[in-house]
C-alpha cells in the first residue's frame, strides 16, 4: 500500500490532475453563466470550454519543465504528447462531434418520415473548437506554475 500513497506525494501527477477537475469544474460555472442551469454532467463529459484534456497535458508538460529542466527530454516527450491530445481534441474529436450531430439530424427526419431506428442519439460534443483548446492549455500552464513558482 505504500506504493499507493507516493502516487498521492507526486507533485506533478497531481498538479496535472487538478487542473483537469478544475477545467471541468470550470464547464459548469460557464454553462451555468451562459444557459442559467446547473448542468453536471459537465463534471464528467468531454467536449465545452475550457478542455480539460488541455488543461491536463499543459500542466503536465510545465511541470516536467519546471522540474526536470526545459531543456530535458521529458520536457521534449512532454511537450509532444500534448501537442498530439490538443490537436486531437480540436481536429478529430471535434470532426467526429460534427458527424455525430449530422447524423441525428439525419436519423430525426427519417423518425418523422415513419422509419422506425432502434438506436440511441449519438453524443455531439466530444471535442474543443481552438479557442477552447487554447484556454484550457493556458489554464494548465498558469495552474502549474502557481503550484510550483516562477522558476
Amino acid at each position: 500500500m505504500e506504493g499507493v500513497s507516493e502516487i498521492f506525494h507526486n507533485q506533478i501527477l497531481v498538479v496535472s490532475l487538478l487542473a483537469c477537475f478544475t477545467a471541468q469544474g470550470l464547464k459548469v460555472i460557464i454553462d451555468l453563466i451562459r444557459a442559467r442551469t446547473v448542468n453536471f454532467r459537465y463534471l464528467v463529459s468531454t467536449g465545452g470550454m475550457p478542455s480539460s484534456h488541455s488543461a491536463l497535458v499543459g500542466a503536465l508538460a510545465t511541470g516536467i519543465g519546471q522540474s526536470m529542466g526545459w531543456s530535458s527530454p521529458e520536457f521534449a516527450i512532454a511537450c509532444l504528447f500534448a501537442v498530439i491530445v490538443m490537436y486531437d481534441a480540436a481536429g478529430v474529436r471535434q470532426a467526429a462531434g460534427k458527424q455525430a450531430k449530422l447524423l441525428n439530424q439525419l436519423t430525426e427526419e427519417l423518425l418523422q418520415e415513419g422509419h422506425n431506428f432502434n438506436e440511441e442519439k449519438l453524443k455531439e460534443l466530444l471535442g474543443h473548437t481552438p479557442f477552447q483548446v487554447l484556454v484550457g492549455l493556458m489554464l494548465g500552464i498558469a495552474i502549474s506554475l502557481l503550484s510550483y513558482g516562477f522558476s
